[in-house]
C-alpha cells in the first residue's frame, strides 16, 4: 500500500487543504458570513448612546408639553370666582395670575422649569350676590378661598402627572413603535415632573408677593395683593395671598355696588385732571390707561409738567400726542416759556395763558400761566405773593369779559391756589395744583376750587422724602347741558416703592339725594336742576 506523505492532510480532516479552500463561503457560519454576504453592513454603526439619550429627552419634553397643553388644566371654583389653573413649561418658573379685565400680575414664587398660571375667568353672579346680600360672610371668605385653592392645586398636580405621563408615552410609542421605549419615555417624564416639583419646593419664595410685576390696568392691579407687609415666611403664605387676591376682587365688586348713586351717562363730559407730573415717565402710561378706561373727553393739566423747563426735557412731552384725548395746559413755576412754545406746536394741545379761552370737549376753558419761573423751588416753598394775586386778578378780568361777550367760561385753570382764589364768584369751577396733595373747597362767593395732587408722585423729588408722595389724579364728571360738576373720582396710586391703589367717588352736596341745587356763582341765569341719571 502506498504511504501517504506525512504532511498531506486527511481528506476528512477539518484541517485538510481541500476542506479549507473548496467549501463555499456561504457554508461558513457566524458573523464572518454576514459581513462577507453584506459588505454594505460594514458601514452602518449603532447610534451613539448620547444621541439616543438626547432623542429620548426631546420626545419626553415634547410629549409632556403636548399633554399639559391638551389636558393639563383644572377648572376650579375659588370663592365666588371661576378659575382655571394650569402648569406650563418655563425657563424661569414663577406664577402668573390673570384677573380679567383688571390685568395680570407675575410673582417670582419659585425657580423651576414649570410656571403656574391662574386665570380668574369670571365672577359667578349668584355667589357674588350672596356675598353682597350677606356681607358678614366676607370675614370667612378667606378661609373658604384657601380651602378651594388647596383642592384646586391638588387636583392640578394629579392631572398634570397624568397629562405628562400620557403625552410622553403616546409620543414615544408613535416615534419608537416599541412599547418598552414608550414606557421608558413615560417614566422619564414623571421623573422630570417630580424633580421640577422638588426644585420648586426647594426654591419657594413666599415673599415674592412683596415684589409683584403688574400689567394691564395699572390703577387697579396693585390693590389686589392686599397688605403685603403683613406676610411672613411660611410655605402657606402664597396660598393665603391668592385667597386674599380673590377676596379683594370680590370686595371690589361689593364696593362698586355701594358707591354713591351718580352714574355718568352719554350726556356726561368726563375731564381727567392731572398736575405736577415733574418728568415722571410712568405718568403717561397711567393717563393713557385712564383715558381708555373712563372714556375721557378732555385732559386738563395745571402745570409743573417739567422739572427745569430746559430744551433737553422737551422730548418728554411727546407722548401727549398719543394719549387719545385733547390736552389743555397751563404753565407752572417749573415750566419755562420754551416748554410752552413746544407744546403750542402740538395739534391736540391747547395752551392757556393771559386769560385765553377755548372750547374743548363741550366745555369753555380759560387760564393763565404761573407768573414765576423758579425751577429750583420745591412745592410749598415761598408760595403766594403779590405776583400770584395780580395773575389771578387778570384772569378774573378775562372771565368777566368772556361773560359780557355771551361766552361764559365753565372751568378756569391756574397753577398756584392763591391765583385761583382771586377768581371767586367769576366762574363755577377753578382748577389748580402746586401743593402736591388734593383739596376741594367751595369759596365764599360760590366758586368751587379743586386742587390736584401730583400725578407724577413729585417725580424724582420723591426720593428726597422719607415717605414717597402718592400719584394722584381725578376724573371730573360735568353735565353736558349745564356744564356743572356732578361728581368726581379721586384716584390715588402708591408712589415710589409702594403698591397700593385707591379710587373714591365723591358728590357735591347739592347733588346728593334730597339736596337742593345751589345757584351758579356767575351772574348768568341759574342752571336747571340736575337731571336724574
Amino acid at each position: 500500500m502506498a504511504r501517504v506523505p506525512a504532511n498531506t492532510p486527511h481528506p476528512k480532516s477539518p484541517h485538510s487543504t481541500t476542506s479549507r479552500f473548496t467549501r463555499p463561503l456561504s457554508a461558513l457560519g457566524g458573523p464572518y458570513r454576514a459581513r462577507r454576504a453584506h459588505p454594505a453592513a460594514e458601514l452602518v454603526h449603532p447610534p451613539h448612546p448620547w444621541t439616543r439619550a438626547l432623542g429620548l429627552v426631546a420626545v419626553v419634553l415634547l410629549g409632556a408639553w403636548l399633554g399639559l397643553l391638551i389636558v393639563g388644566n383644572v377648572r376650579a371654583p375659588v370663592g365666588p370666582m371661576d378659575t382655571t389653573m394650569t402648569l406650563r413649561p418655563s425657563l424661569t418658573g414663577g406664577t402668573k395670575i390673570n384677573v380679567s379685565p383688571l390685568g395680570a400680575l407675575e410673582l417670582g414664587s419659585h425657580t423651576a422649569p414649570v410656571r403656574l398660571d391662574v386665570n380668574v375667568d369670571q365672577l359667578d353672579p349668584a355667589r357674588a350676590q350672596a356675598l353682597v346680600d350677606h356681607p358678614e360672610r366676607l370675614s370667612g371668605l378667606q378661609d373658604e378661598v384657601a380651602q378651594d385653592v388647596g383642592h384646586g392645586t391638588l387636583d392640578l398636580a394629579l392631572r398634570s402627572c397624568v397629562a405628562v405621563v400620557s403625552g410622553a408615552t403616546a409620543l414615544g410609542l408613535a416615534v419608537y413603535r416599541r412599547p418598552r421605549r414608550a414606557l421608558a419615555a413615560g417614566g422619564l417624564a414623571l421623573t422630570l415632573l417630580v424633580a421640577s416639583g422638588a426644585t420648586a419646593y426647594a426654591t419657594w419664595n413666599p415673599k415674592s408677593v412683596l415684589e409683584p410685576k403688574f400689567s394691564g390696568l395699572l390703577s387697579s392691579a396693585p390693590s389686589l395683593v392686599g397688605n403685603a407687609r403683613s406676610i411672613v415666611a411660611e410655605f402657606d403664605v402664597y396660598q393665603k395671598e391668592l385667597a386674599r387676591l380673590v377676596t379683594n376682587v370680590t370686595k371690589l365688586y361689593d364696593v362698586t355696588s355701594t358707591l354713591p348713586t351718580y352714574q355718568p351717562d352719554p350726556a356726561t363730559i368726563r375731564v381727567l385732571h392731572v398736575s405736577d407730573i415733574h418728568l415722571n415717565p410712568a405718568s403717561w402710561k397711567i393717563i393713557a390707561s385712564l383715558v381708555e378706561q373712563y372714556d375721557i373727553n378732555v385732559i386738563v393739566d395745571t402745570g409743573d409738567t417739567m422739572d427745569h423747563g430746559t430744551a433737553a426735557e422737551n422730548g418728554f412731552l411727546d407722548p401727549i400726542r398719543d394719549l387719545g384725548a385733547p390736552y389743555v395746559w397751563v404753565r407752572g413755576n417749573h415750566d419755562s416759556r420754551l416748554t410752552q412754545r413746544y407744546l403750542q406746536r402740538m395739534k391736540n394741545v391747547h395752551v392757556l395763558d393771559e386769560g385765553r379761552a377755548v372750547t374743548v370737549g363741550g366745555l369753555r376753558f380759560a387760564g393763565i400761566g404761573d407768573p414765576a419761573f423758579t425751577p429750583d423751588r420745591a412745592a410749598g416753598e415761598q408760595d403766594g405773593g403779590r405776583d400770584q394775586e395780580l395773575a389771578g386778578d387778570r384772569l378774573a378780568a378775562a372771565l368777566r369779559e368772556q361773560r359780557a361777550l355771551g361766552t361764559p367760561v365753565d372751568v378756569a385753570m391756574v397753577h398756584e391756589p392763591d391765583a385761583a382764589r382771586r377768581t371767586d364768584g367769576e366762574v363755577p369751577l377753578v382748577l389748580a395744583g402746586h401743593l402736591h396733595h388734593a383739596e376741594m373747597e367751595v369759596m365764599k362767593k360760590g366758586t368751587r376750587l379743586r386742587i390736584e395732587g401730583s400725578t407724577g408722585g413729585s417725580g424724582l423729588r420723591a426720593l428726597e422724602k422719607r415717605n414717597p408722595d402718592q400719584i394722584e389724579m381725578s376724573v371730573l364728571y360735568l353735565d353736558r347741558d349745564t356744564q356743572r360738576l356732578q361728581a368726581w373720582d379721586e384716584i390715588k396710586l402708591g408712589g415710589l416703592g409702594l403698591t397700593t391703589a385707591e379710587v373714591s367717588r365723591h358728590l357735591p352736596k347739592e347733588n346728593q339725594p334730597g339736596a337742593t341745587p345751589v345757584p351758579s356763582p356767575s351772574t348768568s341765569p341759574s342752571p336747571s336742576p340736575v337731571r336724574s341719571p
